[in-house]
């Protein structure tokens, strides 16, 4: 049972970690596409919405924009945008921001480094008070039930 306490807060960590890394990567994507100066010109050729939640939680409706455009070396890249302006639509042109490397990593988001590093960083601050609070919970737990088994029990 003791092993409960422990495997619980060791898997909120471990997701958290995981939620960071996802975070950092796609952080790291914008930025590459940003600083690399390729820009192209690309049509919209849906968007849609997905929902999360429901039942005794809030509903998140998420805008969903799907890009084409033609790199310089000729190659026609498709990609999936979520977040993006409800203003676009079918149809649209719009300026891609892209990396050479990794076009597929494309963003039609205008640039804005220092919002994006701040909405980094905050995300980073909230999964470490994740973190740290299953650390703190671990720890109490184990300096508890420690002393107490030391005791003889309750």
């Amino acid at each position: 049972m003791d092993a409960l306490f422990y495997a619980i807060p060791a898997l909120i960590m471990a997701v958290t970690m995981l939620m960071a890394v996802k975070v950092v990567r796609r952080s790291l994507e914008l930025r590459s596409a940003w600083s690399s100066g390729l820009t192209a010109e690309a049509r919209c050729l849906r968007s849609y919405t997905t929902t999360s939640g429901g039942g005794s939680t809030s509903v998140t409706t998420t805008l969903h924009h799907v890009y084409e455009y033609t790199t310089r070396e000729g190659r026609t890249v498709r990609f999936d945008e979520a977040g993006g302006p409800s203003t676009v639509v079918e149809g649209d042109i719009v300026t891609v921001h892209y990396a050479a490397g990794r076009p597929e990593k494309a963003t039609a988001r205008p640039p804005h480094p220092g919002r994006a590093a701040a909405g980094t960083v905050g995300f980073l601050v909230f999964f470490g008070v994740i973190i740290a609070f299953c650390i703190g919970f671990m720890v109490t737990y184990h300096e508890v039930f420690a002393a107490n088994d030391a005791l003889g029990g309750f």
